[in-house]
C-alpha cells in the first residue's frame, strides 16, 4: 500500500476487501500482514487490521526476518504484484517471488496464489522453480487463459481455475461534476515506455514507437477532434525516474499547454473516480485501463506484454493496441477510429463487465476452501 504504482495499491486494497468479505461471511475477522518489497513512497492508505513487513535482501536470509513473519501467519495469499511471477522482470524480482512462496510451503503454511499473470517461463531454471511453487500451493488462480495455459504446461493439474483481476472490484465515487462542452480524453502515459523509446531501447519488442504515438495522438485529439486531453499518471516514482509517469506528464504538459494534467491522486480509487468522468481513456498501464473499464468508460489499452491481451481477451474485450502487429501509424488510426466509436465501445464494455463477477466468484470459492482448511 506504500507503492507509488497505483496499480499495485489497487491490487492490495481490492484483494483485502474480497478476502475480508469472504472471511466475514464465515464469521471471523481477518488480520492482515502485507508482505512486499520495500518502497520509499509514503503510505497511500492505512487500516487498523494490518501490519506491514518490508522485504529486504537481509530479511530473506535472517531467520528472524521473512521466515519468522511467514511462520506467524495462518495462511499466505500471494498475488505476485499482479504480473511478477514471470521471468520478464529479471532475476532479482523472480528470486523474491519464488523465495517467499518456497518459504511458505517449507513453513507448512497454506499458500494460495490469488488471480495473477503466470509466466512466461522459458529457461529450465525458471520453469523448475515455478513448478515447485505451483505444485505445492493449495490453490492457484490465473487471471487470463494464457496464464492458465502457461501454468498447466509446466505443472499439469496444478492450476485450480480461471478468475480475473481483483482490481475490477476496487471501489470508487462516480464522477459527479458538470457535463463538459467537449469530449474529454484521458491519456495515461507510461513513463516506462516513454523513457525507453526516448533512449532508443525496445525491451518489450514493440512494433510502434511509443513517443511518436503519444505525441501524434495528443495533436490529433486537440486539433482534429477538438477534445480535452487529460494527462494521467498512474505510477509516481521519483526514486526511479525511468519508471515515473508523472515526470513525463509534466514534460508533455509543457510541450502541449492546451492539455490538462490530472492531479496527483491520493490512491487508486481517486484515479478511478477521475477517469469515470472521461469519455475515452487510452492507457499504457494495465490498472489504469482496468480502472476506466470497471467504471464503464471506453478504454483502449496500449499493450506492452501479453498480460493486456490475456486479461481483456478472457473477458471478451478485444479493443487494444497490441505490442506486436501494429506500427505507429496503424495504432494511431485505430485509436482515432475508437474515438468515433465510443458509444459502441461503451456497450462492449458493459457486455464484458458482466463476466467479471462470475470470474471473481471462482476466487471467492477458493478463499472459502482455504479458510475452511485453517479452521476460521
Amino acid at each position: 500500500m506504500r507503492s507509488g504504482n497505483l496499480g499495485v495499491v489497487a491490487l492490495t486494497l481490492a484483494n483485502m476487501q474480497i478476502v475480508r468479505e469472504v472471511a466475514q461471511e464465515l464469521g471471523f475477522e481477518p488480520h492482515f500482514t502485507l508482505i512486499g518489497m520495500r518502497d520509499p513512497a509514503s503510505p497511500t492508505e492505512e487500516a487498523s487490521d494490518l501490519q506491514v513487513f518490508d522485504v529486504t535482501s537481509g530479511s530473506l536470509i535472517n531467520p528472524r526476518g521473512l521466515w519468522a513473519c511467514i511462520r506467524a501467519q495462518d495462511c499466505v495469499i500471494d498475488i505476485g504484484a499482479g504480473d511478477s511471477f514471470a521471468e520478464i522482470y529479471g532475476a532479482k524480482r523472480f528470486t523474491y517471488l519464488c523465495t517467499s512462496k518456497l518459504m511458505t510451503v517449507m513453513a507448512d503454511k497454506p499458500l494460495l496464489l490469488a488471480p495473477q499473470t503466470i509466466g512466461p517461463f522459458t529457461s529450465p531454471l525458471y520453469k523448475g522453480l515455478a513448478r515447485i511453487a505451483l505444485n505445492r500451493a493449495v490453490s492457484v488462480l490465473a487471471r487470463d487463459r494464457q496464464s492458465l495455459s502457461a501454468a498447466q504446461s509446466i505443472c499439469p493439474g496444478g492450476c485450480n481455475g480461471l478468475a480475473t483481476d481483483v482490481a475490477f472490484a476496487l471501489p470508487y465515487a462516480p464522477w459527479s461534476g458538470a457535463a463538459r462542452a467537449r469530449p474529454a480524453i484521458g491519456i495515461n502515459v507510461s513513463g516506462l515506455l516513454y523513457r525507453d523509446a526516448q533512449a532508443g531501447v525496445n525491451r518489450f519488442g514493440l512494433d510502434y514507437d511509443y513517443v511518436e504515438l503519444t505525441q501524434s495522438l495528443i495533436r490529433k485529439m486537440l486539433d482534429d477532434k477538438g477534445a480535452e486531453v487529460h494527462l494521467i499518471a498512474h505510477v509516481r516514482s521519483p526514486e526511479t525516474p525511468e519508471d515515473d509517469d508523472s515526470t513525463v506528464c509534466d514534460e508533455i504538459a509543457r510541450q502541449y499547454p492546451d492539455t490538462i494534467k490530472a492531479p496527483h491522486f491520493a490512491g487508486p480509487s481517486e484515479a478511478k473516480s477521475y477517469m469515470s468522468g472521461l469519455d475515452l481513456v487510452v492507457g499504457a498501464r494495465m490498472h489504469a485501463c482496468i480502472g476506466a473499464f470497471s467504471a464503464g468508460v471506453p478504454v483502449i489499452p496500449i499493450a506492452y506484454s501479453r498480460k493486456f491481451d490475456g486479461l481483456f481477451g478472457t473477458l471478451g474485450y478485444g479493443r487494444l493496441v497490441r505490442a506486436q502487429g501494429m506500427g505507429t501509424d496503424e495504432a494511431l488510426g485505430y485509436i482515432l477510429g475508437s474515438f468515433d466509436a465510443r458509444a459502441e465501445i461503451k456497450q462492449e464494455i458493459a457486455d464484458a463487465a458482466s463476466r467479471v463477477d462470475s470470474f471473481l466468484s471462482v476466487y471467492r470459492a477458493e478463499l472459502r476452501k482455504l479458510f475452511g482448511m485453517i479452521g476460521g
